[in-house]
């Protein structure tokens, strides 16, 4: 079995999609229709802006979607299964027929959106621990006054913390001397799937009411690390997504599990794939280029 796989914000980059959109007429619908449903030109957001703007988590966000989305259009590929990081789990929600290109776009304009104000209704940031366990995280964690959490199991080694900013600024000291390689403070909005994100999830529960969910092939969901059997328990899923953990290494393992033998990654660099090879380096995994 083959698992398409699309990545989450931080591997956006300028210029990102241009690629596809030159070399396949069903990667350029994909981007026409995401701007149509919309309402402004997504080509132009991601060929044309500077890193900057491109970092903004709406901007991110809605880029990372379309092309994610038209990378696997271009590809005319048919996967078995699907899984994407964060908000890579849209794109692959789509890509699996469980949701349409235009609920995906609303829902994902609206999750930036969210994401991106977060800061303003509950201060927050996140940080990078390079070389250390989730179990020596998480008893570090549980020695620091405030909210901070484990919020992306991404690979072995490679985990990000969530929290109130004096929670995450006095737990990198603490896990320095725990063990930790490095500590990276990241340039964020907020606290990104903490429980500082339950007021913009409960709002993004209101969005996801209107979106139409139906059986597709099988999505390895961020929060259960598992497929979802009845489409309609995607919205819960989904809200839960914005608060909740993403379990990247534990769905990996279980699409392996499950069969899969090879990973292709769809959308701009190799971040998943490099998190791949320290999940299991038996299983070969790549990126889809068009060159």
């Amino acid at each position: 079995m083959i698992a398409a796989i699309f990545p989450g914000q931080g591997s956006q980059t300028p210029g990102m999609g241009k690629d596809v959109f030159d070399a396949s007429n069903a990667a350029r619908e994909v981007f026409e229709n995401v701007s149509t449903t919309l309402g402004f030109d997504v080509a132009k957001l991601c060929f044309e802006s500077d890193e900057e703007t491109l970092r903004a988590t709406n901007n991110a966000q809605i880029a990372l979607y379309t092309v994610g989305v038209a990378s696997y259009a271009a590809s005319e590929f048919a996967a078995d299964v699907f899984a994407g990081h964060s908000i890579g789990e849209y794109a692959a929600l789509v890509c699996s027929g469980t949701l349409s290109l235009e609920d995906g776009a609303r829902l994902v304009q609206k999750r930036g959106e969210l994401m991106a104000s977060a800061g303003d209704l509950t201060p927050g940031t996140m940080a990078a621990v390079l070389g250390l366990e989730i179990p020596t995280i998480t008893e570090t964690l549980a020695k620091v006054d405030g909210i901070v959490v484990v919020a992306n199991d991404n690979c072995p080694g490679q985990t990000v913390i969530s929290g109130a900013v004096e929670a995450v600024a006095s737990a990198i000291p603490l896990l320095q001397e725990a063990g930790a390689k490095r500590v990276l403070p990241l340039n964020v909005s907020g606290a990104f799937h903490s429980p500082l994100m339950t007021e913009p999830s409960r709002q993004m529960a209101q969005a996801l009411a209107n979106a139409v969910f139906q059986k597709g092939k099988p999505v390895y969901a961020n929060v259960t690390t598992r497929p979802i059997e009845d489409p309609s328990d995607w919205r819960t899923t989904l809200e839960q997504q914005l608060r909740d953990q993403v379990r990247w290494t534990d769905s990996v393992r279980n699409m392996i599990a499950d069969g899969v033998t090879e990973f292709i990654e769809f959308g701009p660099g190799e971040v998943l794939c490099g998190m791949l090879k320290r999940i299991d380096k038996t299983v070969p995994a790549r990126r889809f280029s068009v060159n």
